[in-house]
């Protein structure tokens, strides 16, 4: 009989084309759990994730549930992927979930942190998870910019998908900007983010930052609801989804 398990994973995205497997590209964070359960299970084994990370997203608490038929204990199913799959991807937690758990409906939220470097000299063992502006921002003018987007809001100007059809009205609770000496960190926290959404919601702010934007203008953004009023994207190697929220 297969059982419902759940798993929280960590991965370094650097190296692969996203979450979601894709016909041909062999390299994805799916893919990968994919083809080390079905070795095991002697069948396809089908990875459902708590959301669908960009190609060089990293995770460091990434949810995902998948069905099986193992007399492998916990704690041996656990070991069994950690022995096959790449270094770059660890399970950190596996446990039996209720049979009618989904990684991704019962959701119920999600924290994204980006990380900044805006230091002198290069950040040479952190260049894989880090973005470094070719300037250093007003973080005060960040801040205001935020209260702005804070809230439940139609965030279409902040989503990259022309043809999303479902609803890009969302709530973002908590947009939190902390500065370390040369570190910058942004944490957003929202009962879930449109395609690209963290990463122009932070292009967005760093324009901001850098003189190019009001924070009030923020305003006018989520009215036009036109994504190409809106900032850049940021790189994705400064993005990692840190944490799945379920009730």
């Amino acid at each position: 009989m297969k059982k419902n398990y759940r798993i929280i994973l960590s991965y370094d995205g650097t190296r692969f084309y996203g979450w979601e497997h894709q016909p041909d590209k062999e390299m994805t964070i799916q893919g990968k759990l994919e083809s080390v359960l079905a070795k095991l299970a002697g069948e396809p084994v089908e990875v459902l994730g708590a959301g669908r990370t960009d190609a060089g997203v990293h995770a460091l608490g990434m949810v995902a549930n998948f069905r099986l038929d193992t007399d492998l204990s916990d704690t041996e199913l656990k070991a069994y992927m950690n022995r096959y799959l790449p270094e770059d991807i660890s399970i950190n937690e596996l446990v039996q979930a209720g049979d009618r758990f989904h990684a991704r409906y019962n959701a119920t939220g999600k924290t994204y942190r980006y990380t900044c470097y805006v230091g002198d000299e290069k950040p040479v063992f952190e260049r894989r998870f880090v973005y470094v502006p070719e300037f250093r921002p007003d973080v005060e003018q960040m801040r205001a910019a935020a209260e702005y987007l804070k809230g439940t809001h139609d965030f279409a100007s902040f989503c990259s998908n022309p043809r999303m059809k479902k609803s890009t009205v969302r709530c973002v609770d908590k947009i939190d900007i902390v500065s370390k000496g040369p570190w910058l960190t942004f944490y957003y926290h929202g009962n879930g983010f449109l395609q690209h959404m963290v990463r122009i919601l932070t292009g967005t702010l760093l324009e901001v930052g850098a003189g190019k934007r009001t924070p009030e203008s923020m305003q006018e953004l989520l009215e036009a609801k036109c994504r190409a009023l809106a900032g850049v994207t940021a790189p994705a190697k400064g993005l990692c989804l840190i944490k799945v929220d379920y009730d």
